[in-house]
């Protein structure tokens, strides 16, 4: 902690302590420790970090100024070789290259595994790129670094979980974000890692009674509540409820009150997507979220919330300020460095999938099958999780339906039932197949199984 007081040490623990939690006193606690130490290295280091993890352009932009003038004036003898790493890092990532960042906290991590700044930045680098193996393999490098009472060893278990996730070790997975929730009943990320263990499962009753068990560990003080209830209402949508869905929606996802973050609106967009393609009427709801996302005004930076937006839009029959957004983009990846991880995000997989939204929009059915089946194992390319990349793939499956393309949606319920035979959803979309094909009998026993796994769910 090189020129760092002891009153910043203080402050700098306490951030760290937060981020941890994804409690919101995180960014307080962290310009505290900056102004007790001005020329802090890790302060500033954890700083610039804060301003990243949020995937918003404006604080990174903030936060590469603050940095950039941090590193100019501050002197950097006796710099620990870690802390030049952690700057490297920041750097990297504050202009551009995420994946060079997240090569630095690994190297940062065999070296010095029990450094949980650098493994909780990586983690999210790898949520961010969608890396499930590093995901999984980060964490898992460290843990036998760690002794088991270490305060900070369960938190550890949840970013753990949640990679084993990732990486389809469902099991494993579900048994680690438990074993990590009992020792920190708070740990919001490790409560996460359970839900999404049980949606990939396919076991939504039990999704439903571990957040409704849980309801006070997670439904406040911490910013990732509304995307754990964003969950919540994923497992509610496969009872049929959709009802309940948008009240869902309304009170926790988004609503007047919504702090219209990047990462809250992309979960609001994702949800009436799904609602969408199952030709739900969400009311005037895509409207206010559209104006949400024209609000923000955003340049790029992430292309995992442009997809978002371009969902808004056209969700909100606003093709042009879709259009729109689809060619600044191709303009910007034409004019920069493609050292920028976010130029290929955005080239090789980005903007197709928005061509395809737009396409869905359109009732252009058959372009947005083509444009989407080259692409079905490369979505995690542009981030996010199996789950919230799942609105995607359901895309193709309802182009594909409603383009007749039954071979192809044939294909893609096959593989989504043998997955997941317990998921109404998949059930249902085999029994439209069926009525698509003449085939009243199978459409018959698809749709009793659909009421049967909504049923399953619902009590």
């Amino acid at each position: 902690m090189t020129h760092t007081s002891t009153d910043a040490v203080r402050h700098y623990e306490k951030a760290l302590e937060h981020l941890l939690f994804f409690r919101d006193e995180v960014t307080t606690e962290a310009r505290a420790a900056v102004r007790a130490s001005p020329h802090s290295v890790m302060a500033n280091v954890l700083t610039a970090y804060l301003g990243l993890l949020g995937t918003e352009e404006k604080d990174a932009a903030e936060a590469r100024t603050s940095f950039d003038a941090f590193r100019r004036g501050a002197p950097l003898t006796g710099v620990t070789p870690r802390e030049r790493m952690h700057l490297a890092a920041a750097s990297s990532w504050l202009h551009g290259d995420i994946h060079g960042a997240g090569r630095i906290l690994g190297e940062i991590s065999v070296v010095h595994p029990r450094d949980a700044l650098a493994l909780a930045v990586g983690h999210q680098i790898d949520f961010f790129t969608g890396s499930a193996t590093l995901l999984r393999d980060r964490v898992g490098g460290a843990l036998s670094a760690w002794e088991e009472d270490d305060p900070h060893f369960g938190l550890l278990l949840g970013m753990y979980a949640f990679g084993l996730e990732e990486a389809g070790h469902y099991s494993r997975s579900e048994q680690v974000g438990l074993a990590a929730v009992e020792r920190n009943a708070r740990d919001v990320w490790g409560i996460h890692a359970v839900v999404h263990a049980y949606e990939m499962q396919g076991r939504f009753t039990d999704g439903i009674r571990y957040l409704d068990d849980r309801a006070g560990d997670w439904t406040d003080g911490n910013y990732l509540k509304v995307h754990n209830w964003w969950h919540y209402a994923l497992y509610v949508l496969e009872t049929g409820r959709t009802d309940q869905v948008l009240a869902v929606y309304d009170d926790a996802v988004h609503h007047e009150g919504s702090s219209g973050v990047a990462m809250e609106l992309l979960d609001a967009a994702s949800l009436l997507w799904r609602l969408h393609l199952a030709g739900i009427d969400t009311g005037g709801r895509w409207a206010a979220l559209a104006d949400a996302w024209a609000g923000r005004e955003d340049g790029a930076y992430y292309v995992f919330n442009d997809i978002h937006a371009v969902m808004a839009y056209v969700g909100a029959g606003r093709t042009p300020e879709a259009e729109r957004l689809i060619r600044d983009r191709e303009a910007w990846i034409r004019s920069t460095r493609p050292e920028v991880s976010n130029v290929a995000m955005t080239a090789e997989v980005g903007l197709p999938v928005s061509r395809a939204l737009l396409a869905y929009g359109r009732q252009r059915y058959d372009e947005a099958v083509d444009l989407l089946l080259p692409l079905r194992y490369r979505l995690h390319l542009f981030g996010g999780s199996h789950a919230q990349r799942d609105a995607v793939q359901r895309t193709v499956v309802e182009a594909a339906l409603r383009a007749g393309r039954h071979d192809v949606a044939r294909t893609l319920l096959s593989e989504r039932t043998a997955l997941r035979p317990v998921s109404p959803y998949n059930w249902a979309a085999r029994a439209r197949l069926a009525d698509h094909l003449g085939d009243s009998a199978r459409a018959a026993a698809d749709r009793r199984r659909a009421r049967e796994q909504a049923s399953e769910v619902s009590g």
